[in-house]
């Protein structure tokens, strides 16, 4: 597998604490992202959600590591079951009434070599998930 980190950036017609707000509230979240029963934007919080390929769903476990508020929040991604621990980090830059985001997911590497774990998947998840279904919920 590769080691280079998938990357995905995006310029939103919004303004940061709009753009932090739906990457923080779990009842934001849950109309673009996944659907948490409890999200909190604070170091050590532990929070988990299902999700993966039409054929099969891995419980997802994770960690937030790092927050600042308006502008960067970083959490461990991992799978119940299985070897491997990544880290994604979402950043806001403001750009005149614009807010830039940057989503890096590191360490995908570190999961078994299995086809739902390709980087090819989480490329397309990421895209998908930061380029259509959020922008589509900044846009209401």
């Amino acid at each position: 597998m590769e080691h280079s980190p998938v990357i995905v950036e995006r310029v939103y017609n919004a303004p940061v604490s709009k753009v932090w707000s739906a990457i923080t509230d779990k009842t934001e979240m849950k109309q673009w992202y996944f659907d948490l029963a409890e999200f909190k934007a604070e170091v050590g919080f532990k929070f988990q959600f299902m999700g993966g390929t039409e054929d099969n769903q891995y419980l997802h476990l994770c960690e937030i590591l790092e927050v600042i508020p308006q502008k960067k929040i970083t959490y461990s991604w991992r799978y119940d079951g299985y070897e491997g621990n990544s880290f994604v980090t979402f950043e806001l830059f403001e750009e005149g009434n614009n807010t830039r985001l940057k989503l890096t997911h590191l360490g995908l590497d570190s999961f078994p070599d299995n086809k739902d774990f390709a980087k090819s998947n989480f490329q397309q998840g990421w895209d998908e998930i930061i380029n259509t279904s959020l922008t589509h919920y900044l846009k209401n």
